[in-house]
């Protein structure tokens, strides 16, 4: 469990309805517990942009696998150089949801219920609180620059559709490496068909800095020719920018006040992958709301996977490792689910140690080695 327990739960305020917000609302709608919902005005920019997440696993992603838009048994990587990997996922699925079906539900469910979205714009959540209430702020809050290391995943996404029938409906690409390489980073792209006419295609780098719009576009192009996508109709864009950190994200400090999502580090630091770790959290703090205890929110990640994440992170940010080639090689030397339980956290140690020793064991033993010396502030 990390950070104190917030007030007795007598009622919940829900501040933001991104993934974090929308999944504690969802499960707390109808219950006993009083729920009130704040959301920033669709017209001040400050509400989450739409966004696809992606969960995977025997199990659909929480009470949402009604939302699910599409879903797929086999996941690909393609290395800069060699044959692709390829793997059947057996009994899981990688799966896909968009932030708009989950909007629209919650906010249904919540109407069933009674309770009112509120549109403001919260300054300060300390404002909300009320004797016997907790407030739980979801919105995002500045980077803490305190870790080792700091690189962004930032990219350009684009819903798609091809003239030819160039799209594998069955097979998701996690990450396709036949593009340019950042220093201190890595780049690759991402496709989720829907249809061999349909997807969302991807362009993502994890660096230290951003890239300007022409950039973005020119390297998503770029990918798709290099590809044998050849000419495509854009039916939408995403665009988004994720903090990948080793730095601990301090609580609130506020009494009656728990910062909870991005904001409380449930993020996964190598990947930037957040949604399952956001239900397995939902399902604990609303499981203490009903039973009226205090909220405290449950470590969104163990200790040995941070210590990993963070070799990794800076092993890449040093440049000590190449990127795609650390990604590639951790596929190409493991059973898929291996990698996909870590990049979730549901490994144990016997699986981890098998991970680490798949990656490049110089690069990495010099990063451990170098822990010994200062963070440099």
């Amino acid at each position: 469990m990390t950070g104190p327990g917030a007030s007795a739960a007598g009622g919940v305020v829900v501040v933001g309805l991104g993934a974090a917000g929308a999944s504690l609302a969802w499960r707390l709608a109808g219950s006993d517990v009083p729920l009130r919902v704040v959301e920033a005005p669709a017209a001040s920019g400050r509400r989450t942009q739409e966004r696809t997440w992606c969960t995977w696993g025997p199990a659909g992603p929480g009470p949402f696998a009604h939302l699910v838009s599409a879903s797929w048994p086999r996941v690909r990587v393609v290395p800069p150089a060699g044959a692709d990997v390829v793997a059947h996922l057996g009994s899981w699925r990688y799966r896909m949801l968009r932030s708009q079906d989950l909007d629209a539900a919650v906010r249904e469910r919540l109407a069933g219920a009674g309770v009112a979205v509120e549109e403001a714009v919260v300054e300060d959540a300390a404002e909300l609180r009320a004797p016997g209430w907790t407030v739980v702020d979801t919105r995002p809050v500045p980077v803490p620059r305190t870790g080792r290391t700091l690189l962004l995943q930032h990219f350009l996404g684009w819903r798609v559709r091809s003239r030819r029938p160039v799209f594998d409906a069955s097979t998701v690409t996690l990450m396709d490496f036949r593009v340019p390489q950042p220093a201190g980073g890595v780049a690759f792209g991402y496709v989720l068909p829907t249809s061999a006419h349909e997807a969302l295609v991807e362009y993502t780098e994890f660096s230290r800095d951003l890239l300007t719009d022409a950039q973005y576009e020119s390297a998503l192009r770029g990918w798709l020719r290099r590809s044998g996508t050849g000419e495509v109709e854009v039916l939408g864009t995403e665009r988004g920018v994720i903090p990948m950190t080793d730095a601990r994200f301090a609580p609130s400090g506020v009494p009656g006040v728990l910062r909870w999502g991005a904001a409380s580090g449930s993020v996964r630091p190598s990947t930037g992958y957040a949604f399952s770790v956001l239900q397995r959290q939902a399902d604990a703090l609303a499981a203490r709301a009903r039973e009226g205890s205090a909220l405290v929110l449950p470590a969104a990640h163990g200790r040995r996977h941070l210590l990993m994440d963070s070799l990794v992170l800076e092993a890449l940010a040093a440049g000590r490792v190449d990127g795609a080639g650390f990604f590639s090689r951790l596929f190409e030397r493991n059973p898929v689910h291996r990698v996909l339980g870590f990049l979730d956290g549901r490994t144990g140690p016997a699986d981890d140690v098998r991970l680490m020793a798949s990656s490049p064991r110089g690069p990495m033993l010099r990063t451990v080695l170098g822990r010994a010396l200062p963070v440099r502030r």
